[in-house]
């Protein structure tokens, strides 16, 4: 096989798959040259601070925009979710963020980006072969996009979870450095290991506890994996469901859980249900079809997802297993305005494809569908030992240290995408980027804070109504 070939011509409109993305044969030396290069162009000192334009839109315009195609009566949770605090309004303004990064300096290397990659998109959950990992959670935004985006919002997170944990300034800045900095060295390292061996890669529940600097972690690690490995449907089932009339039914619990009440409902459901089995494997049509649906219900999930459709399906096998399925509503990415559109003309197969691309391990049950009024969705199982990890009161030695897991994780999804020698020779081996990124970090966490004021005088002045949960 000739590997100097180069590829043929590709479209520039950015809205490629992933493998488009691919580099060309040269060697990993040659490309930590021409990243070394990109610095000439683009100062990787460049990346730090941040200062909105001039003309900068309105935040809460922002925010209106994007609820046009929400279900208007759960848009009020929205924005009472997002009312809660900074790092909240964070969580649910996405489409906010990925306008201010597009304004910043980025390379022009392209990988499958998540985002919307925050911390809280990380956490365990179980392989097919029900081993316990830790890896990003949550691809409702994925698009091949510039990898500084994903990095950025990574790393404001922490500044912003910091600060909602009253740490000091220095030390939220210093888990968005530590967060940079593990994603600069795990990415040279993964720049180093074979195509296959980033593929098979992954960071196991067993590798964390091993990781663990002392006994303390080391049982705050284990008590975490043995919580994660007990969320399940089958455990999760009898506390949503009850029998009525002797049949099995989700119990309402209005306004995050209730059924819908349209005569042609369950005759659309089955008929994307059936949609769905279609962009299954053969194999695992074969598991699904052991099931039978016996309810439906829409649930209200996240913060920055509320409003759009998501579903709680109940299934039965034959012998009475229940089975839970969630179906999200899969809406054009935040990115698409700035990165380019998708190649997939389905938005539930856009974030199937991206999250097998970035994940070390995925759902058996994920797929796609179209429903009869053109909604996208894309189908997973609930709560397979998924856990994300608690941020409320963690210490400062706590956030660093799991900032450096995130930072890690990231880099490893990224390397199965892009090119990882490149990008690896843009940011070197010394810590210039990383201080670069605290410095951004902790100035749009100054945006956030600015962000969610406006919001929460939006919400006094009745410019936008919220409703505020009580028993979150």
């Amino acid at each position: 096989m000739n590997t100097t070939k180069k590829n043929t011509k590709r479209s520039t409109a950015g809205g490629n798959t992933a493998q488009d993305q691919a580099p060309v044969f040269r060697s990993r030396e040659e490309r930590l040259v021409a990243g070394k290069s990109l610095r000439d162009k683009v100062p990787r000192q460049s990346h730090a601070g941040w200062k909105p334009p001039p003309a900068r839109r309105d935040p809460i315009d922002v925010l209106i925009d994007s609820n046009k195609d929400r279900m208007p009566e759960l848009v009020p949770i929205r924005y009472g979710r997002m009312l809660r605090s900074p790092f909240t309004f964070l969580r649910g303004s996405a489409g906010l963020m990925a306008y201010d990064l597009s304004s910043t300096p980025n390379t022009g290397v392209r990988v499958q980006a998540c985002g919307d990659c925050h911390l809280l998109n990380f956490g365990l959950f179980a392989t097919p072969e029900r081993n316990l990992v830790f890896d990003i959670n949550d691809f409702d935004e994925t698009l091949p996009a510039p990898w500084e985006w994903d990095v950025k919002r990574l790393a404001a997170s922490f500044a912003v979870a910091g600060r909602d944990n009253q740490l000091p300034d220095e030390e939220a800045r210093d888990a968005a450095v530590a967060c940079a900095g593990a994603y600069r060295e795990k990415l040279r390292d993964y720049s180093k290991l074979s195509p296959l061996e980033v593929w098979y890669d992954r960071l196991d529940a067993e590798t964390l506890i091993a990781l663990a600097p002392d006994a303390k972690v080391k049982k705050y690690r284990e008590e975490m994996a043995e919580k994660a490995r007990v969320r399940i449907g089958d455990h999760l089932f009898p506390k949503i469901a009850t029998s009525v009339g002797g049949h099995p039914r989700l119990i309402d619990q209005p306004p995050v859980l209730f059924h819908v009440a349209d005569e042609d409902h369950e005759e659309r459901v089955l008929e994307a249900l059936e949609a769905y089995r279609l962009s299954l494997p053969d194999e695992r049509r074969v598991l699904f079809d052991r099931y039978r649906l016996a309810d439906s219900a829409v649930k209200v999930v996240g913060i920055g997802s509320v409003g759009t459709r998501c579903l709680v399906l109940l299934f039965f096998s034959a012998e009475n297993h229940p089975l839970l399925l969630q179906f999200k509503e899969a809406c054009p990415s935040v990115l698409e305005p700035y990165a380019g559109k998708s190649a997939y003309k389905n938005h539930g197969q856009r974030v199937v494809v991206g999250q097998r691309l970035m994940q070390s391990s995925s759902d058996i049950f994920l797929g796609w569908c179209r429903g009869r009024r053109g909604y996208d969705f894309f189908g997973r199982q609930i709560r397979d030992m998924k856990l994300s990890i608690p941020i409320e009161e963690i210490s400062a030695k706590q956030l660093k240290r799991y900032a450096g897991l995130c930072g890690w994780t990231l880099a490893r999804a990224h390397a199965k995408s892009g090119d990882a020698a490149t990008i690896s020779g843009y940011l070197g081996k010394s810590d210039v980027f990383d201080q670069a990124i605290g410095d951004f970090a902790l100035a749009y966490a100054d945006q956030t804070a600015r962000d969610h004021a406006a919001l929460v005088a939006a919400e006094r002045s009745g410019r936008i109504e919220a409703l505020i949960e009580e028993n979150l």
